[in-house]
């Protein structure tokens, strides 16, 4: 097999380096590492290597991220050099152990190809970074509000906090550096390639390789201290933070933000946020690293609180509900006091994707339901898939004591239907979100007089909930026919146009042989069409019939590529 670097040379499929420019080649699918990890897919590139998707043959085929360190170096005393900078950097992230920092399992160094290897390996994080999740946000015409910017702040400014406290700076934060976890909604701070332990007596680390200095961070992200002379201190992470959040704020890049120029960023022009998030940005962006916050905990001090903030951006996608089962009685109590209000609120504001049509049964009366099912499996069912949708923390409006009673339960057999649904969608390893999102969608277009208005369990409604059940199963049904990899299972809902592109440049790149992007899109377009016969080719919906798509071309690609091995 013959494959190209990022420069487009071409080289034999069993070089580990491009015997043009040096440059690290890719691992194929299905190479093993260390007689133990599993290549299953690209997951990105940096400068000193990639990383990959793989499978543990050790621990039951359990996922990890394969972290390739493979400097371009040629001397002796370079390559020792790398080693020694990998060694460091393995050693830091030894010691990190925080729930919002991937686990860190071990370094392995590998001959692959006559070439020295080093590796890291750590936990696998599911989610979308919030790179992805702003190009989402974007197709819909919205960026990201202030008060689930401020969430973002208050959920990874202590995990900053954390690792300054042991000296350890990371220099690359970034939107795709933030992973949005779908297990607890929480950030995750990922990719430590730029991360160095402080010099006791320095703020600054720089690494050599060869006759190049290397210096980590991103430009428009990096404050210049870091980008110009290779200086990291504390500050310098709440520098990139920063540039961060006005990156989620607006949808535009750090360079349509400043005036390079004049050295100022564009308040009240590009940037339009609340005066008092407004001091604390500009605070944390200070030229002067001594004019910036020193610790992570100034800036929570300082920030505004998320509920004084009125959002800009009525995206809900989280709602939290508190529910106790002390029994019958104290259950339909706090089913009572919902019920009444939640119509009125489900109708104002745009639901995401579990709480349409079922945001008023699930909301109001779920307690009821299981109650009288005796089925607790099934509301911790729905509660997950309510608060694990999306990245916003937007709340329902407080209600009133007062209410209606609550409404009636819906049948036994009703609960049993939708606990199937929900068991069935659980084995298939379909992420909850979209495929709530996708019924939704499939219901609401069949239905589009209901679109100002949400399923209740009242008996007049029970012939509605039935057809949302049936058009579930009928979707169900389909993915199964669609006989989709565990993996593109798992990651419907997290396909993006990214994912064409870096196809697409493969096939130029001449990475699946005689197969072209042309071709991809026939073969997929193909056994979509079967499917779902009727979609209008190229105007899919991306959040829902696009995502089946790009699974199937997912699939497809990993099988061109395995046969050209």
């Amino acid at each position: 097999m013959q494959v190209y670097c990022s420069q487009q040379h071409l080289n034999n499929g069993s070089n580990r380096f491009c015997t043009h420019c040096g440059e690290p080649l890719p691992l194929p699918v299905g190479q093993i590492v260390h007689n133990r990890y599993r290549v299953i897919r690209q997951l990105g590139q940096g400068g000193f290597g990639r990383t990959y998707l793989a499978e543990d043959k050790n621990q039951s085929q359990q996922q990890c991220v394969l972290k390739e360190f493979a400097p371009q170096v040629q001397e002796k005393q370079d390559l020792q050099k790398a080693k020694e900078l990998f060694e460091r950097e393995a050693s830091v992230l030894k010691k990190l152990q925080h729930p919002q920092i991937p686990r860190f399992h071990s370094s392995l160094q590998e001959k692959l190809g006559g070439k020295d290897f080093f590796f890291l390996v750590q936990d696998y994080i599911d989610g979308d970074n919030y790179y992805q999740l702003l190009e989402q946000r974007q197709s819909q015409g919205k960026a990201f509000s202030e008060e689930e910017v401020l969430t973002l702040l208050q959920n990874i400014l202590p995990v900053l906090s954390y690792l300054h406290s042991r000296d350890v700076v990371h220099r690359d934060i970034s939107p795709d550096n933030l992973i949005w976890r779908r297990a607890d909604n929480l950030p995750v701070l990922i990719d430590f390639g730029g991360v160095k332990q402080l010099p006791a007596s320095q703020g600054l680390w720089m690494t050599r390789l060869g006759v190049n200095h290397t210096l980590l961070g991103k430009k428009g992200y990096a404050p210049e201290e870091q980008l110009r002379q290779g200086k990291a201190f504390f500050s310098s992470d709440l520098y990139s933070l920063a540039v961060t959040s006005l990156v989620l704020l607006t949808g535009k890049e750090p360079q349509h933000l400043y005036d390079s120029y004049q050295g100022l960023w564009l308040w009240g022009k590009e940037i339009k946020v609340s005066p008092k998030l407004e001091t604390v940005l500009k605070k944390m962006l200070a030229y002067k690293p001594s004019d910036r916050y020193q610790n992570a905990a100034q800036v929570l001090k300082d920030l505004p609180s998320s509920a004084t903030v009125k959002s800009a951006n009525p995206y809900v996608t989280k709602i939290k509900t508190m529910i106790a089962a002390p029994g019958v009685r104290r259950t339909q109590a706090i089913a009572s006091k919902f019920h009444s209000k939640t119509q009125l609120a489900v109708q104002k504001i745009p639901m995401p994707v579990w709480l349409r049509p079922f945001a008023v049964s699930f909301v109001g009366t779920s307690v009821v339901v299981v109650t009288v099912a005796g089925t607790w499996t099934l509301v911790n069912a729905a509660l997950q898939g309510i608060s694990s949708i999306s990245l916003p923390e937007i709340s329902l409006p407080k209600f009133p004591e007062s209410g209606k009673p609550a409404a009636k339960p819906v049948s036994d057999k009703g609960t049993s239907r939708i606990a199937q649904i929900l068991n069935r969608r659980q084995q298939l390893e379909i992420p909850e979100g979209f495929f709530i999102q996708m019924a939704d969608k499939i219901f609401y277009t069949k239905k589009p007089e209901l679109q100002r208005r949400s399923l209740t369990s009242e008996p007049e409604d029970a012939a509605l909930r039935d057809e949302w059940y049936g058009i579930a199963e009928d979707l169900l049904q389909k993915l199964e026919q669609a006989n989709l990899s565990s993996a593109s299972r798992r990651q419907l809902g997290g396909y993006s146009q990214r994912d064409y592109d870096i196809w697409r440049q493969q096939a130029q790149a001449g990475q699946f042989g005689k197969y072209t992007i042309s071709q991809l899109n026939k073969d997929t377009y193909a056994k979509f069409d079967q499917l779902f016969p009727g979609q209008e080719r190229g105007k899919l919906n991306q959040q829902t019939y696009g995502q089946i798509w790009y699974a199937i071309a997912a699939d497809q690609v990993s099988k061109v590529q395995s046969s050209n091995q």
